[in-house]
């Protein structure tokens, strides 16, 4: 399906943009940068504009979704936006019981632990979605309009769509909420297959829309986010979560467009935590760039994935609380590394902690801008 001739990749708008380049393996002359939970709770005008409101109704409310998705483009002049939503979000509009916790996360009313709370969930038609994604939409639509003349960065900021990984949502429908082992999660998957099967795939085709839909609505990339598959082994990834990840991707991969006399499809990375082992097998359902945490250096990742696929990553959040100098020599290393694979969009190797200081993030924006 060929994207709206208005679509910022198809108008090119940011096809040729330092993000989307890098994305595609053709190194800019300049390392793009932007990090995962940018926009969010380290920023005062976040807080400041969240003031009385719970995160799914922010999330569910379309101009502060976009406000909220917009104030770190131009506070740090980053190279991309990333929406400002929550991997529940979907699970809520398809009818799921959940809440977001302050202090603790996504809680599920009813967790899934029996065949029949199983039925219950997978009689939610995710094909709903379609017409209860319209808040989602709408603020991509009003973020994107808003990236296109943002003072201070490099023409129009690409704007990067995501959703949660199918193992991931299943994990928190399990467990009911976070956990540090997904025990029940990983015991379903074992002792009854057919089950975790019909899971997973319910998962893909739920987050699989969410992630469609903000492409179609002007998104200029896509990112599958699976936190938690680093409990996973690589055989219990590769067998029986893989698939699902893959079918979630189907929902963007037939998404294109033409520009410079050749079709492109729109970029998709995939980033895990914890998941250094499982690389390689995260490239090959079906993404173009591979996100790396902060665990695995740059080239022992490049190399694990053959020199040939581009990267993202891979600061570690930690190094933000670091006097400038030791933090300059990490990004400084970090790009060192990067450079070992075709290209390389330097982030964080996990989210941007609640209680950094944005200025750290600012100069490290001015740091790799300037190499």
């Amino acid at each position: 399906m060929h994207l709206d001739s208005g679509h910022p990749l198809a108008a090119g708008l940011t096809h040729d943009s330092r993000l989307i380049r890098a994305y595609r393996g053709d190194r800019p002359e300049t390392t793009p940068v932007w990090f995962m939970r940018q926009a969010g709770r380290s920023l005062p005008e976040y807080r400041e504009l969240r003031v009385g409101t719970a995160m799914l109704d922010a999330c569910l409310t379309p101009a502060m979704a976009s406000e909220i998705t917009l104030q770190p483009v131009r506070r740090h002049t980053v190279d991309a936006a990333v929406f400002f939503s929550d991997i529940v979000v979907p699970l809520k509009l398809v009818g799921v019981d959940v809440e977001i916790v302050p202090g603790k996360g996504p809680v599920m009313g009813a967790p899934v632990r029996n065949n029949d709370e199983l039925e219950a969930l997978v009689s939610l038609d995710p094909a709903v979605l379609d017409d209860t994604l319209s808040p989602v939409i709408e603020a991509v639509r009003l973020t994107v309009a808003e990236l296109a003349n943002i003072p201070g960065t490099a023409g129009p900021t690409p704007l990067v769509g995501f959703a949660g990984a199918p193992f991931t949502l299943a994990a928190y429908l399990i467990e009911g909420g976070p956990s540090k082992d997904h025990m029940r999660a990983r015991a379903l998957m074992h002792s009854d297959p057919v089950a975790w099967a019909r899971l997973m795939a319910w998962c893909a085709d739920v987050t699989g829309r969410f992630l469609r839909a903000q492409v179609l609505a002007g998104a200029s990339a896509a990112q599958l986010f699976d936190s938690w598959a680093g409990s996973l082994s690589l055989t219990d990834y590769s067998n029986s979560v893989a698939p699902a990840s893959a079918r979630t991707l189907e929902y963007v991969h037939d998404l294109e467009y033409s520009r410079d006399g050749r079709t492109h499809g729109v970029p998709i990375v995939h980033f895990g935590v914890g998941t250094g082992e499982l690389l390689k097998t995260m490239h090959e359902v079906g993404a173009d760039t591979v996100g790396v945490d902060y665990r695995t250096p740059l080239d022992v990742a490049s190399r694990r994935l053959g020199g040939t696929v581009p990267l993202q990553g891979n600061v570690d959040p930690a190094m933000l609380f670091a006097p400038w100098d030791v933090l300059e020599k990490h990004v400084l290393e970090v790009l060192r590394r990067g450079e070992s694979a075709p290209s390389h969009v330097v982030n964080l190797g996990h989210g941007v902690p609640p209680d950094a200081d944005p200025e750290a993030l600012t100069r490290i924006v001015e740091l790799v801008h300037s190499r």
